[in-house]
């Protein structure tokens, strides 16, 4: 029989995915494993492999169409199959969604029996609902029983507002002060989830100029204007709300370069040798891995639990790198995750590093790579940025801001000299971390940069 291709579940609280591209087309044969589409989630864009070998056909979801996990939005056929008497005549390649087609080909629709699965019409008669009344998520389907279950959440919420939504999007309405009585949902039946409260929280935080006035509307023409990218509503949801309930603290410190400088050129050929382009980021992330061994404080997760802030200090240093995407490919920041950097020689580390930069960019990322990060590294030494803060990204407790490496006439005890001087400024919640424990951070992670012959014992 026709193998579904469904729309994947690739992170715990992920709700939905929105298809960017297709890699086959309909019609085209595929094999097993192969990647057939695109997908983007609201932190990562990743390849859907084929489950099984066969004949692409009934493509429901078209470039920029968004699907709820478990949704079919694609069949594989094999030799002599075709697809189900549901999808015949089906409309192919949606560019957007619309409200479910007709039940029926000819006469009064309304008089049609609606269409839903034998689980759906089970569930709907023990719970004593209309079946007429729903509309199946995905056009041209039948009902299923994740559509009861929707239509049941309606009926069943408060008769105040009669607020459908998402037990995420109840979570994240709750974490962002926001009023799900003024929403209108994208799901089924106008359900709220987790990316309508966010956006939502999002346009309420835009400053207006001060004195209480509103911002003169920008001239455009009808239509203009782009979306957020999932990707780019969850930064802005997170980071928002991180700097609105983490008391940041940040301290700056400069550290002269010259040994590192030195140190990586005499390592340039070992580095070579094994396919590892000497960078400063190298040294640099592997000398915060060793300073966080020492101050254990700045590393680790602060969540919620039901007896308030809990905070959970971590045994490795799960370093997570800031990565800026293309702007072609749309843009935004990832954080992918190298595990247990403490455990790791240079080298290792320099390979770990480029392979997770080089695979962020090119949109190849794992969900694993996401997670479990207990610290973050951002860099941009690598532009003419002198200094910058950074904002936490949470659980985490700290992140390091990086800048470049300018040169700088020094005091030396005999003479000014010109040194290379980098500026970088540690973000800490100050709810978990004090002053003087930053500060003691920052004065160990000066000492082995300085001294960088350190990082190899």
């Amino acid at each position: 029989m026709p193998k579904p291709v469904i729309m994947p579940k690739f992170g715990m609280d992920q709700e939905e995915g929105t298809v960017v591209q297709w890699l086959k087309q309909e019609g085209d044969e595929v094999e097993k494993g192969e990647p057939i589409l695109e997908v983007e989630t609201d932190k990562i864009n990743m390849e859907v492999e084929a489950p099984t070998g066969g004949v692409l056909a009934g493509i429901r979801c078209g470039p920029g169409v968004t699907a709820a996990i478990g949704d079919v939005i694609a069949y594989i056929l094999h030799a002599g199959e075709e697809l189900p008497a549901e999808e015949q005549g089906a409309p192919r390649q949606p560019t957007e969604k619309t409200e479910p087609a007709s039940v029926s080909g000819s006469g009064d629709a309304s008089l049609a029996e609606p269409r839903a699965t034998p689980v759906a019409r089970r569930m709907a008669m023990e719970q004593g609902v209309d079946l007429a009344a729903i509309a199946p998520q995905n056009r041209g389907s039948r009902i299923t029983k994740q559509d009861v279950k929707a239509a049941l959440a309606d009926r069943s919420s408060p008769v105040s507002g009669k607020i459908a939504a998402t037990p995420a999007a109840r979570r994240r309405a709750r974490e962002l002060n926001v009023d799900l009585n003024q929403l209108s949902g994208r799901g089924p039946h106008g359900r709220i989830h987790a990316g309508d409260v966010e956006a939502a929280a999002n346009a309420a935080s835009a400053l207006t100029p001060a004195g209480g006035m509103s911002p003169a509307p920008i001239a455009s023409e009808p239509g203009e204007g782009l979306p957020l990218s999932s990707i780019r509503r969850t930064i802005a949801a997170r980071l928002s709300k991180s700097w609105q309930q983490a008391p940041h603290i940040m301290l700056t410190t400069s550290i002269d370069m010259t040994e590192a400088d030195a140190m990586q050129q005499s390592l340039a050929e070992d580095f070579a040798a094994v396919g590892v382009r000497p960078s400063p980021t190298i040294l640099i992330a592997k000398a915060v891995a060793t300073a966080l061994m020492h101050h254990p404080d700045l590393n680790g997760h602060l969540t919620e639990a039901d007896d308030g802030l809990r905070w959970q200090p971590a045994r490795t240093v799960n370093l997570g790198v800031a990565v800026a995407l293309p702007r072609e490919t749309g843009g935004g920041l990832v954080v992918p995750v190298i595990s247990v950097v403490e455990t790791l020689g240079l080298a290792a580390l320099g390979r770990a590093i480029a392979d997770v930069a080089g695979r962020a960019r090119a949109g190849k990322l794992q969900p694993d790579d996401m997670s479990g990060g207990t610290f973050t590294l951002s860099n941009l030494g690598m532009y003419p940025v002198d200094h910058f803060t950074a904002v936490i990204n949470p659980p985490q407790v700290a992140i390091l801001a990086v800048g470049r490496a300018s040169v700088q006439p020094c005091w030396t005890g005999q003479a000014f000299a010109p040194r290379p001087i980098m500026a970088v400024t540690l973000s800490a919640d100050h709810r978990v971390v004090d002053g003087a424990v930053a500060a003691a951070f920052l004065a160990e992670l000066k000492r082995l940069l300085e001294a960088p012959l350190r990082l190899l014992i």
